[in-house]
């Protein structure tokens, strides 16, 4: 069973086994991890989690990575600096 989060949601990526993605998919879900894509052919999927639980999806087996989201925001068209 999963401990309560003590950090917000982050988005994350992973790059998982894509011979096993459903059933590591699933871990993950057990670890916390509400899924929000996924593309099982390429073996990876994208997320949100708490913070401090990004050690324990990355210590599920079939994991290969966990990659935090990256977010650009542009300014708006009439900002002075584009």
């Amino acid at each position: 069973m999963t401990e309560p989060s003590r950090s917000g949601p982050v988005g994350v990526v992973l790059a998982v086994d894509p011979d096993r993605f459903a059933e590591v998919v699933e871990a993950l879900r057990r670890e916390g991890l509400t899924v929000t894509g996924e593309q099982p052919i390429l073996g990876t999927l994208s997320g949100t989690v708490a913070e401090d639980r990004i050690p324990a999806l990355e210590a599920v087996d079939g994991v290969d990575s966990v990659d935090l989201e990256l977010t650009y925001r542009l300014p708006p068209p009439d900002a002075p600096h584009q």
